[in-house]
């Protein structure tokens, strides 16, 4: 990285010490009431399992009526997984305790358990940024092709994934990325593991909690097929199809947070991040998931004040802030490579074909 794009990055808090003053006190106080939205999503889910359990019952020329709430299920996936992201982070209740037990069910959908959650995206991920620390940037040129870089370019949006690996990946792109964590924190437990973009160690007492909660949520999930009675045709419509469409959703969003960006050595959000334009009706459903760089700036902060960061960022910082309609950051993820060749260039799994990051005039 040359002298002048370090000379104009910014640190994450000098951001927020900036903007901080610009905002109303209730924008950093907690919000209780968005556990209510978490209840409902969790009671659509447990109707929706109930209401399965009985397809047997059901003629087959009916069956299609159940899509409609497969879909609605697959939504309140993504919801309990915003807003147990939101807990995590302190922006819905303080209390450290009763944000594990309230996010448990959520982060439960997306088999990470809350312990794992809180060292790799918490620790982790917001301290490191899109740089050679973060977890969940894109792999490096330079590092070995083993199975963890060979998933992700089979599924992960390039101008190389194959339509129907994509298409198929958006549903099992999640569970690759847990089982790659997972794995390189219980079995390994080291900086030298070299499967993940970039390795991560947690403490004894932390990796004893992250196998006792990985070991409730299959019970958990096990409970639910069981419930299911192991029919394929409850299952799949009950239970893969909204859990698989439901993290699809979810890596729509984390695929656009941070992949086009530039790597940065300092954590400056408005240049390793980007934050999304959709429809309000998305951003209620989702507890503006898509304001990512605001909350990149704010991670602790009331999610119904992104709005209002957002329009502090396009008034002092609109030539640097990466905002984008979602459909556009679709399409320059489908344009370009997913590995870095250097902190500013991306190139494909072959290394032949280069191409400066789509964000990168921004830097």
């Amino acid at each position: 990285m040359n002298l002048n794009t370090e000379q104009r990055l910014i640190n994450q808090g000098t951001y927020a010490k900036s903007l901080r003053s610009q905002l109303p006190p209730e924008a950093f106080a907690p919000d209780p009431s968005k556990l209510i939205i978490l209840i409902i999503n969790i009671a659509i889910l447990i109707l929706g399992w109930m209401i399965a359990a009985h397809l047997d019952n059901w003629p087959v020329y009916l069956l299609w009526l159940y899509l409609p709430l497969t879909i609605i299920m697959a939504n309140s996936v993504m919801s309990v997984g915003c807003s147990s992201h939101d807990l995590m982070h302190g922006g819905v209740i303080k209390n450290s305790k009763l944000a594990y037990l309230f996010s448990f069910p959520g982060l439960t959908m997306l088999w990470m358990p809350p312990t794992l959650w809180k060292s790799v995206h918490n620790r982790v991920h917001h301290h490191h940024t899109n740089g050679l620390g973060d977890p969940d940037r894109n792999y490096l040129e330079t590092q070995p092709k083993n199975w963890g870089k060979w998933f992700n370019n089979l599924v992960v949006p390039s101008l190389e994934v194959n339509p129907l690996c994509l298409i198929l990946g958006m549903t099992v792109a999640w569970g690759g990325h847990n089982i790659r964590t997972l794995t390189s924190v219980l079995f390994f437990n080291h900086k030298s593991v070299d499967y993940v973009p970039a390795a991560f160690t947690v403490s004894a007492k932390d990796r004893r909690a992250i196998a006792g909660e990985l070991l409730l949520i299959s019970l958990i999930h096990l409970a639910i097929v069981a419930y299911l009675q192991f029919d394929p045709l409850k299952l799949i419509l009950g239970y893969f199809l909204p859990i698989g469409i439901g993290h699809a959703g979810l890596m729509f969003y984390i695929y656009t947070n941070h992949l086009m960006c530039p790597m940065t050595e300092i954590n400056d959000p408005l240049v390793n991040s980007t934050s999304l334009r959709v429809y309000k009706f998305i951003d209620l459903l989702h507890f503006n998931f898509s304001h990512h760089t605001e909350h990149h700036i704010f991670p602790g902060m009331n999610s119904d004040y992104y709005v209002m960061v957002r329009e502090l960022l396009k008034a002092d910082y609109a030539e640097k802030y990466n905002l984008l309609d979602a459909q556009e950051a679709w399409r320059l993820l489908l344009a370009t490579p997913r590995h870095y060749q250097d902190e500013n260039t991306l190139t494909d799994w072959a290394g032949k074909i280069t191409m400066p990051c789509p964000l990168n005039q921004k830097v």
